[in-house]
This record gives C-alpha cells, sequence and structure tokens, in this order.
C-alpha cells in the first residue's frame, strides 16, 4: 500500500513536506513501546502510535521505519516534524484511535507485521 493510500484510508493529513507518497509500505505494526518497536518493526514497515515524541522519530530511524501514523489526533511539536524531515520519514494523523486505524488498514489490504523478532 502506498502513502497516499494510507492517507486515504485513515482520512489523515501528511504533516511532513517533501515526501514522497508513492512510496510502497510492506507492513504495518501498531504499539506505543518503542522497545517493542525496536524488537518487533522490520524494515520497510510504518508504525501506528500515541507516542508524538522526538524519541518515536529516532526509534523509527534505527528500525528502518518507512512511515509513521499518529492516532488519537496526535500532533508532534514543530522539533519533531523537523527531525522527520530531515530523515525523510512521512509523518501522518488521524483523528481515528489506534484499534480503528488498525481496522481500516487491515480492510484495505494493509499486512500486518510478521510475529517474528528482529
Amino acid at each position: 500500500m502506498k502513502i497516499k493510500d494510507v492517507i486515504e484510508t485513515v482520512q489523515g493529513t501528511l504533516l511532513t513536506r517533501g515526501s514522497d507518497l508513492d512510496v510502497e509500505i510492506k507492513y504495518c505494526g501498531a504499539m506505543d513501546l518503542m522497545s517493542d518497536a525496536l524488537a518487533y518493526l522490520p524494515p520497510g514497515c510504518m508504525l501506528l502510535t500515541g507516542l508524538k515524541t522526538i524519541q518515536t522519530i529516532r526509534t523509527a530511524e534505527m528500525a528502518y521505519v518507512t512511515a509513521i501514523l499518529f492516532v488519537r489526533g496526535k500532533m508532534p511539536d514543530a522539533e519533531t516534524i523537523q527531525l522527520a524531515e530531515e530523515l525523510s520519514i512521512p509523518l501522518i494523523r488521524t483523528n481515528f484511535g489506534m484499534f480503528e486505524s488498525c481496522g481500516r488498514l487491515y480492510q484495505a489490504s494493509m499486512a500486518p507485521v510478521p510475529l517474528t523478532r528482529r
């Protein structure tokens, strides 16, 4: 699924400038524990989270996450968005909760993260 399809599916808003909306995302994982993100997210996946801190961006960088979707209407601060832009990690925001966002993406054929540790 492409980033532009993700945005449409979750009625989201792109927060980062210069993001390539045609980037393909293979998997999606939803978590608020960044230690789980490091342990379970494979490269090329999208992270769904309610954590809007700069540490979320740093974790995504280390895990080679392709994009981040902030749920529950969470809005990261300008410093966090700027770092994501520098690292070319698209940030998306949706007003849906994590459960509904996951359901919408799954219905639209987004594959879940395989349940194996990296």
